[in-house]
């Protein structure tokens, strides 16, 4: 005849031996068990055992056992609490997991190998996410870092920027200003072989009778003309804007 009291209390000596801090024995009425026997309480993580104990523990699991009075040859009463940040699915489901392996391991000293068990199971289920999740907030973190492009912003490229802008500028609302207007600023912009050809000339003068033909001409300004005018203006303006900014530097 077995002496299941026996057996039961030389795995306990064992379990004492081998998980020291990690096995504890509880109140019956802490464990969430159905019965009024010794019950223990076995503290397990993902932790590997040779990782520093100050390293911060994401979760815990309280492995909760009670002999029945012919373990081995009965499978022992369990029952999973998280101690940290387990989820109660994921509970039910690890306790349904040991219970089969109890029911195959009947006839030998299993606790040991149920805490084994559950501990694998506990490292790959979180630390399977938490390395996902720190995969995760890598590429977060590499989405959110902003590369540079382009040629770095200086005082010099700012100002030759600046001054190319208020030019464009003010090339544009040339273009808004009335036709009599931009005809004056045309008149003015006149070369000397212009000005004489378009007749400006009379008066200031003396001609002689064979170019009073070539005065009565009209002078037709196509398209053309003004687009270059427009790039005259904008390569006057800056560099009138360019004369001002180095004087104004060397006056500083």
């Amino acid at each position: 005849m077995a002496d299941y009291g026996l057996e039961q209390d030389m795995e306990i000596e064992a379990l004492e031996a081998i998980l020291m801090d990690e096995f504890k024995e509880i109140h019956s009425s802490e464990s969430g068990l159905n019965t009024s026997s010794r019950c223990f309480q076995i503290t397990i993580s993902p932790q590997d055992d040779d990782m520093d104990e100050t390293t911060d523990i994401p979760v815990q699991l309280g492995l909760v056992f009670s002999h029945t009075e012919k373990y081995p040859d009965e499978p022992p009463l369990l029952n999973m609490k998280s101690i940290r940040g387990i989820h109660a699915d994921d509970l039910k489901t690890l306790k349904e997991k040991l219970e089969q392996e109890a029911s195959e391991n009947l006839g030998m000293a299993m606790v040991y190998t149920l805490v084994t068990s559950a501990k694998e199971w506990l490292s790959e289920r979180y630390g399977q996410d938490a390395s996902n999740e720190d995969i995760e907030n890598e590429e977060a973190a590499k989405d959110d870092v902003i590369v540079p492009h382009g040629e770095p912003v200086t005082v010099e490229t700012f100002m030759a920027w600046r001054e190319r802008f208020e030019a464009e500028l003010a090339l544009e609302r040339a273009k808004l200003m009335p036709e009599s207007a931009l005809t004056i600023t045309k008149e003015k912009k006149l070369t000397g072989r212009l000005w004489y050809e378009s007749g400006k000339a009379k008066g200031a003068t003396a001609v002689n009778e064979e170019s009073d033909e070539e005065d009565e001409e009209e002078i037709d300004f196509d398209d053309d003309d003004f687009e270059d005018d427009e790039d005259d203006m904008l390569e006057h303006y800056l560099a009138e804007k360019s004369d001002s900014s180095h004087s104004s530097r060397r006056a500083a």
